[in-house]
């Protein structure tokens, strides 16, 4: 899958980088998220809400335990070794789908309509409808 890395630069300038005393699950994401994600993204289902979740995640006015949290779901996902290793096929991301699910379901109004816009112009699909609400849960 073709991910479009000007998009990820463009929304950092757009809506303010982080810290620069990141943490390391911080690290862990910026440095490795887009390399996992071309990796894996024809095999994953959850592509749209994992990659709107890194942009609610470096997004700087998203509050810092919202941040944390998601990047904690987001360093799962990019771990090599997990509960489910990624490599088994048909299973091997359903560990990684649950935590990303289950993390933004509970913190859905912090993942904003501007978010998903970026991971649609990222994965190169046209931006969503004004009908359109889907969130983690409904994947």
């Amino acid at each position: 899958m073709k991910v479009n890395d000007k998009a990820s630069q463009d929304f950092g300038a757009a809506f303010g980088d982080a810290r620069e005393d990141d943490s390391s699950r911080e690290q862990t994401v910026r440095k490795e998220f887009w390399h996992k994600l071309k990796r894996s993204a024809g095999r994953i289902p959850f592509v749209d809400d994992a990659v709107a979740a890194y942009y609610c995640a470096m997004d700087s006015q998203t509050p810092i335990r919202v941040r944390g949290t998601l990047f904690g779901a987001l360093a799962y996902f990019i771990m090599p070794a997990d509960l489910i290793p990624d490599i088994i096929a048909g299973i091997g991301f359903t560990d990684d789908a649950a935590v990303l699910a289950a993390v933004t379901a509970m913190l859905a109004s912090h993942v904003k309509p501007h978010h998903r816009e970026a991971a649609a112009q990222a994965l190169g699909k046209p931006p969503a409808g004004p009908d359109d609400t889907k969130t983690a849960s409904a994947t």
